[in-house]
């Protein structure tokens, strides 16, 4: 058996209990960020597990600083981000997933992705895949298994670039002394309408995306020799496409908010209405009306539809290209 990677376990331990202690995790998101951040850092690519870390940071820090603006707009904002199991595996799915995929094909002796070797084997070795050694090859290389590694790191990519520029956007965006427009009809809505854009909120998502494409740039050539002396084609990729997936992450993000997710406004209270039951205001004393959306799907739900999305697509587009 495989020994336990104690590097990444301590990492994750710690992570979760320090969410936790500074009141961003609830009890059960920091059990799933536990398991979340073990299975990722334990990937013998690092450079994954280190865009998760600065991810966690960057997104933490941000929450924090527009929390005083949000709990003046919103009816039930959490203090100081509480996040629960489902909204940190809703921010956390694709990237776990492509973490998984590559451990097993490239590292399916590692812990504790071999725990579930077993039980795939017929569909891993269907995968034409070439061990990762000490890092003997770059996992940005198209030419091995047909592309499978890059695509991945990609994927990887796409959802951390998109899931940390919606949260810019959301939480620094907010702050913009304009309010914004909604994204399908572009008339003015208030502040914390799902859908609603602005060119502050863009920039963040678009700075979260580039500042996730550069973690993994550094992380890797650091981390591997082969990365190194391809890094001049690397850093535009990777830059590229991140800031490709932070912008247009949160557009997509912002688009399904507008479409289907509702949003609730209460004229007398000046505030957005977060609440998502069928019919949430019998009783109420105030006036509320709906701003935009279709009760479809909640926010976490909008979050893990846009970040599969634009990892899918991210992965997509730049396993087949240079840039």
């Amino acid at each position: 058996m495989a020994p336990i990677p104690l590097i990444p376990l301590t990492i994750a331990t710690l992570l979760s209990v320090h969410g936790l202690r500074s009141r961003s995790l609830s009890f059960s998101g920091a059990v799933t960020a536990f398991v979340v951040g073990f299975s990722i850092l334990a990937v013998p690519v690092r450079t994954i597990g280190i865009t998760l870390i600065v991810f966690y940071l960057i997104g933490s820090r941000a929450t924090k600083y527009g929390k005083k603006r949000k709990a003046q707009l919103e009816d039930d904002y959490q203090d100081a981000g509480y996040r629960s199991g489902a909204q940190v595996l809703c921010n956390s799915f694709t990237a776990l997933l492509a973490s998984g995929i590559w451990c097993l094909a490239f590292a399916p002796d590692m812990l504790p992705w071999s725990l579930v070797k077993s039980y795939i084997h017929s569909a891993s070795a269907l995968l034409e895949s070439v061990p990762y050694q000490d890092g003997q090859w770059c996992p940005l290389d198209a030419t091995v298994s047909s592309g499978l590694s890059r695509a991945l790191m990609f994927m990887a990519l796409g959802h951390f670039a998109c899931c940390l520029g919606d949260t810019l956007a959301s939480e620094l965006g907010i702050l913009s002394s304009r309010p914004p427009i909604l994204i399908t009809t572009l008339k003015t809505v208030p502040p914390g309408t799902n859908g609603g854009v602005s060119l502050g909120g863009t920039l963040a998502s678009l700075f979260g995306g580039l500042s996730m494409g550069v973690t993994m740039f550094v992380s890797l050539i650091v981390e591997n020799a082969h990365c190194r002396s391809s890094w001049m084609t690397i850093l535009p990729s990777l830059v590229f496409w991140g800031s490709v997936a932070g912008a247009g992450g949160s557009l997509l993000d912002s688009f399904l908010g507008a479409t289907v997710q509702r949003t609730r406004y209460s004229v007398d209270k000046k505030i957005i209405l977060t609440g998502h039951s069928a019919e949430p205001d019998r009783g109420r004393k105030d006036t509320v009306k709906v701003i935009s959306g279709l009760n479809l799907l909640t926010n976490n739900q909008v979050n893990l539809l846009s970040s599969i999305g634009t990892a899918l697509i991210v992965a997509r587009l730049a396993s087949t290209s240079e840039t």
